[in-house]
């Protein structure tokens, strides 16, 4: 079976892991603190607060922002349930803004279409997070342009988007958001395990998140009411989790970042290969935009009579043992949001859509031997 994604685990990896295993500290120790450092370097944004899930960061996200019942926060309906849940979980109430089936991203006329209607009868977002779906960074300017409008405040949901750019600045950077999420999951552009990381330019914001990640705890006596107690002191200010990074995945994850440019390259190369010989075959590709480099986390291509072929190009290519997935089942399908909506572009998207391998470590045989079966599926049907 050729998966969809696969991680890439090298013996420095292993050796940077052994490393922190022979050390005195596993997870409050240095390590962590340098995984943070190195992310913030690469992104250029001012702070990194790593945590043990994307998920865990969305969650974190929205409450160093704020949300709280009574809000709404809006997402894309083409993504994990966790862009959607991290609200739900702060007691806020969640609506979807339909994306543009050409690209699986927010469209920017339907958030601004939903902004004005939203305005009229005073049911305005406080957060909106839009989707960097499959390593593509969404027009952020005018996410950002419209936020200035309307008043609501910007976490990008990063998962896919490690090493990508948008107007050659890395996506991460947060010029046009308050707080980005990355994730570290062994399909994504590199990995910790499990982990994710949340990046923002605002030190408050920044402090608001590393409580809120362990348990609401400070020992700095800046914050606590009791700031000339013992040096073993410390104080809970607000509600937290436990949403920490441990020094084994931050060592795997500083050895795997030694690789991203390589990675994000080799994907790439991967993409462009797939984009030219599916020119001349009944599939569409993704649109990639102006002035943004994707990571190019998944390869999606859409059939184009929709949800008939995808779903026998689906069974056959299981058939033969090369792994393919479909990105995403629109989130207001799942019976736990009981949602009446509907929405065109993501309903377009989503009946056709099917995600095919990429990472770097398919080989020039196996893309032929994905493509040929493709190919041949459609001189069959």
């Amino acid at each position: 079976m050729i998966p969809y994604g696969r991680q890439d685990v090298t013996s420095d990896d292993i050796k940077s892991v052994v490393k922190v295993l022979e050390s005195d500290f596993l997870t409050q120790g240095p390590v962590v603190p340098k995984f943070e450092k190195k992310i913030s370097e690469i992104t250029q944004a001012d702070h990194a607060v790593a945590v043990n899930s994307c998920t865990s960061g969305l969650h974190i996200a929205c409450l160093a922002l704020g949300l709280g019942p009574g809000d709404f926060l809006w997402t894309s309906p083409i993504t994990f349930v966790a862009s959607a849940n991290c609200a739900l979980y702060c007691g806020a109430k969640v609506d979807f803004v339909d994306v543009d089936p050409d690209t699986g991203l927010i469209s920017i006329d339907s958030l601004r279409d939903k902004l004005i209607d939203a305005k009229k009868i005073g049911r305005l977002p406080k957060i909106v997070i839009p989707v960097h779906f499959a390593g593509q960074s969404c027009d952020m300017l005018e996410i950002y342009e419209l936020s200035q409008e309307f008043g609501f405040r910007i976490i990008e949901d990063a998962a896919h988007a490690v090493g990508a750019t948008y107007h050659e600045k890395p996506v991460g950077c947060c010029e046009y958001s308050d707080i980005a999420v990355f994730s570290f999951h062994p399909v994504k552009i590199i990995t910790t395990g499990e982990g994710g990381l949340c990046l923002t330019n605002d030190i408050n914001l920044a402090n608001l998140m590393r409580r809120a990640r362990a348990h609401g705890i400070t020992r700095d006596p800046l914050e606590m009411k009791n700031s000339n107690a013992d040096p073993w002191y410390y104080e809970q200010i607000n509600l937290g989790f436990n949403y920490r990074l441990n020094d084994i995945q931050a060592a795997l994850g500083i050895s795997q970042l030694n690789r991203l440019e390589d990675y994000v390259n080799k994907r790439e190369k991967i993409a462009l290969w797939y984009d030219k010989k599916f020119n001349n075959l009944p599939v569409k590709t993704l649109t990639k935009k102006k002035h943004r480099n994707s990571s190019n986390h998944i390869y999606v291509i859409r059939t184009i009579d929709n949800a008939k072929s995808r779903d026998k190009l689906f069974s056959y290519l299981k058939n033969e043992n090369i792994g393919v997935n479909v990105h995403y089942i629109p989130v207001y399908y799942h019976p736990y949001f009981n949602s009446k909506i509907w929405l065109k572009g993501a309903e377009e998207f989503y009946k056709s859509a099917l995600t095919i391998p990429i990472f770097p470590a398919l080989t020039e045989k196996e893309l032929k031997f994905i493509f040929d079966k493709i190919e041949a599926f459609f001189s069959l049907n």
